[in-house]
């Protein structure tokens, strides 16, 4: 039996990147997923690529920083294909690249209304029926620089360290209700985002692209950047029976550059 077989898997911000690679070994390990976010044509392309496999997906259109959105997302995913089993909170942005004192608070508010009140929004929308049903699994998608800060990023930073104590308590609060709450701290993951962020880094340090990016590798025992599909299959064991033990963790996947 698969990992996730006959389950509702509702992934945020699965239209690219990270997301987009949950997505399809979701679908892969056997589950039905939900694929939100804004962009309608990146979720269409994904859901195109689970059909052509033989899976199920279904297109929400979703904005998670509206609480709005993520409810009526939430009630028309139970009417189609069934209550959520699994979330993946994965939806993210990078925010600024400045020192803190040149953010502006625009900037800083933008990215915790995705990075954090999105996650809270999402798990909001999804406890109830899992409460009542007595199972679930969520999955957060965090990052290293939660414990690893990195300099000129304080508005992502601690939006994703802010997620730590977010899992913790909620897998306290939820584990009466066999609900498992668990997150996953990526490194620099391959992809257009980290392309982004690695842009602004090296004009805001005076160095290449390819400087920094070698520096990111050389961090890593492995010597090598992180592949989406990692990030993806720490998801699925989360997400599933083999990790029914694991509550309220931590997972990095970062090819070592963090170990705790």
């Amino acid at each position: 039996m698969s990992a996730l077989e006959d389950r509702v898997a509702l992934i945020t911000g699965a239209g690219r990147g990270i997301g987009r690679a949950i997505a399809l070994r979701s679908a892969a390990a056997g589950a039905s997923v939900a694929l939100a976010g804004r962009s309608v044509h990146e979720l269409e392309e994904v859901a195109d690529l689970v059909t052509a496999a033989g899976g199920r997906a279904l297109v929400v259109p979703m904005d998670v920083q509206d609480a709005d959105s993520v409810e009526a997302g939430v009630a028309r995913i139970a009417s189609v294909i069934g209550e959520v089993e699994v979330l993946v909170a994965n939806s993210g942005v990078a925010g600024p690249t400045a020192p803190l004192w040149e953010v502006t608070p625009e900037e800083w508010d933008a990215t915790h209304a995705v990075n954090v009140r999105g996650v809270f929004l999402s798990c909001r929308a999804v406890l109830p029926s899992m409460v009542r049903r007595g199972s679930g699994a969520i999955v957060v998608i965090g990052s290293m620089s939660g414990k690893r800060p990195m300099a000129q990023r304080t508005p992502y930073t601690s939006s994703k360290t802010a997620l730590i104590g977010l899992v913790r308590t909620l897998a306290v609060e939820a584990g009466e209700h066999g609900i498992r709450v668990n997150l996953v701290s990526p490194g620099p993951v391959t992809g257009p985002r980290l392309d982004r962020v690695v842009a602004a880094a090296s004009e805001a340090g005076g160095r290449t692209p390819d400087e920094q990016l070698a520096e990111y590798a050389a961090a890593s025992p492995l010597r090598r950047l992180v592949d989406p599909d990692d990030v993806a299959a720490a998801v699925v064991f989360l997400a599933g029976d083999d990790a029914r033990s694991t509550t309220g963790e931590d997972l990095n996947v970062s090819a070592g550059i963090t170990m705790h």
